[in-house]
C-alpha cells in the first residue's frame, strides 16, 4: 500500500478502538489526546494541598507578580530621577575632564573601577526595589515558601506529551483565557499610549526651540507617566487574573475517589482492619463490664440512653469512681449486669448525660456532682444494707 494508506486500529497495540490514522502519523498515541482529569471529581484534600505546596506548585498570578515588579520601580525610578540624573552629570564631568590626562591602556583599573562605582549608584536603588518587588509580589500570594524542589530533573518530561500539551495551552479554555488576556493587555496598553502622545502633541513641537536638557525632562516625563500608567491597569487586570489562576490550581488537583480512599487509608487506616479494631475494643469493654458492674454500688441511667456504673469504696478512694459507663446498647448491657448481681439502678437523666460526657472509665465522679451523688448514694443506702454498711463505717 502507499504511504498514506490507512491501517485498521488494533485495540492490543495502545490505541484502543480508534478510527484508523495515516501511516505517517502511527507513531502517535493517543492517550496524548486523553483528558487529564478524567474521572477526577473530588476536591483536594487538606494533605493533597499541603503537599503540592511543599512541592512548589501554588495558586500564583504571573500578572500580578509582573505588575507589582514594574509599577514599584516605576515609582522608585519617579522619586530618585533627580538623584540619578545629578550622578550621571557628575559621571559624564568626571570622564570628559580625566579623557586627556589618564591613560586607558595603563590606567584601564581606574577607569574600570570609577565605571563601576559610578553604574553601581545609578542602577542600584532601582535594582534593589526591583528585587524586593518581585519578592512582595509573590508574598502577596503564596506567603513565605522556600522549596528545591522544582529545581530537581523530571526525566518524565523529557518526552512531552504533545497532545495534551496543546490541548491545554490551545484548545482548551485556559488557552483562549490566556489568548483573551493577552490581547486585552496589548490593546489597553496600546490604547494609554496613543492617548498620552496624542495629549502631548502640542507640547512636543514646541520642543524644537526648547534646550536639550529640557526636551529630555519633558519627554522622560511622558514616557514614565505611560508606564506607571500601564503598570496601573496591569494590576487591576492581575487581580480577576489571580482569582482565575486559585480555581484552576484547585481544579488541576482534583482528586478521583479511588485517590480519595486511597489517601483515606493511608491517614486513617483501612475501615476493615479499624472495623476489627473497634469490635475488639468492644469484647474488651464487654469483659470488663461484666467484672465492674457487679462491683458497683449504684448504676445511674437516663434510663435508655446512658448508664454510668458508680462504686464507693472508701478504703480504696474518698470520693466515688466511674468503674462503668456506656451509651445505647452498651448501656442496655450495663443495666442488664446490673440486675442480674442485684446492682441498684437509679434513674436521673441530668446526671448521667452529665457523668458519661465529664468521667471517663476509672476516674474520681467530679466534684461539681458530688452532692448529686451523696444523694444517689443516701437513697440507695435505705434499701441497699452493703452500701449502707460503708456509709455508717465512714461516718464511724
Amino acid at each position: 500500500m502507499s504511504g498514506d494508506a490507512v491501517r485498521e486500529a488494533d485495540p492490543a497495540d495502545g490505541l484502543g478502538a480508534a478510527a484508523a490514522l495515516p501511516a505517517g502519523l502511527a507513531w502517535v498515541h493517543l492517550q496524548w489526546f486523553a483528558p487529564e482529569d478524567e474521572g477526577k471529581t473530588e476536591d483536594p484534600t487538606e494533605y493533597r494541598l499541603r503537599k503540592a505546596r511543599e512541592e512548589g506548585r501554588v495558586a500564583k498570578s504571573q500578572d500580578l507578580v509582573g505588575a507589582v515588579g514594574l509599577m514599584l520601580p516605576v515609582v522608585a525610578l519617579a522619586v530618585f530621577a533627580p538623584w540619578i540624573f545629578m550622578n550621571i552629570q557628575n559621571m559624564l564631568r568626571w570622564f570628559l575632564e580625566v579623557a586627556v590626562e589618564l591613560d586607558p591602556v595603563t590606567e584601564g583599573a581606574i577607569l574600570g573601577a570609577a565605571f563601576l562605582s559610578h553604574f553601581a549608584r545609578l542602577v542600584l536603588p532601582v535594582a534593589v526595589v526591583a528585587v524586593l518587588a518581585a519578592l512582595f509580589g509573590n508574598l502577596l500570594q503564596v506567603g513565605f515558601l522556600f522549596t528545591t524542589k522544582p529545581l530537581k530533573p523530571d526525566f518524565k518530561r523529557v518526552v512531552p506529551h504533545f497532545g495534551q500539551y496543546l490541548k491545554r495551552t490551545v484548545f482548551s479554555g485556559e488557552g483562549l483565557y490566556g489568548l483573551a488576556k493577552n490581547l486585552i493587555k496589548i490593546a489597553a496598553i496600546l490604547v494609554i499610549a496613543v492617548l498620552n502622545i496624542v495629549a502631548e502633541i502640542p507640547a512636543m513641537t514646541r520642543l524644537f526651540s526648547a534646550t536639550v536638557w529640557t526636551s529630555t525632562i519633558h519627554v522622560s516625563s511622558v514616557a514614565l507617566r505611560i508606564i506607571l500608567e500601564a503598570a496601573l491597569l496591569l494590576l487591576a487586570l492581575a487581580v480577576p487574573d489571580y482569582l482565575y489562576q486559585k480555581r484552576l490550581f484547585k481544579k488541576n488537583l482534583k482528586m478521583t475517589k479511588q485517590e480519595v480512599k486511597e489517601e483515606y487509608k493511608m491517614f486513617e487506616g483501612d475501615p476493615k482492619i479499624k472495623g476489627r479494631l473497634r469490635e475488639r475494643m468492644r469484647e474488651l469493654l464487654s469483659r470488663n463490664m461484666a467484672a465492674n458492674v457487679p462491683k458497683a454500688d449504684v448504676v445511674v441511667t437516663n434510663p435508655t440512653h446512658y448508664a454510668v456504673a458508680i462504686e464507693y469504696n472508701p478504703q480504696v478512694a474518698a470520693v466515688p469512681v466511674v468503674s462503668a459507663k456506656g451509651q445505647d446498647e452498651v448501656a442496655l448491657r450495663i443495666r442488664a449486669i446490673a440486675r442480674e448481681h442485684g446492682v441498684p439502678v437509679v434513674e436521673n437523666k441530668p446526671l448521667a448525660r452529665a457523668l458519661y460526657a465529664s468521667a471517663e472509665v476509672g476516674d474520681p465522679v467530679p466534684e461539681e456532682y458530688y452532692q448529686a451523688i451523696a444523694g444517689v448514694l443516701a437513697h440507695v443506702a435505705k434499701i441497699d444494707k452493703k452500701l449502707a454498711d460503708k456509709l455508717a463505717a465512714l461516718s464511724a
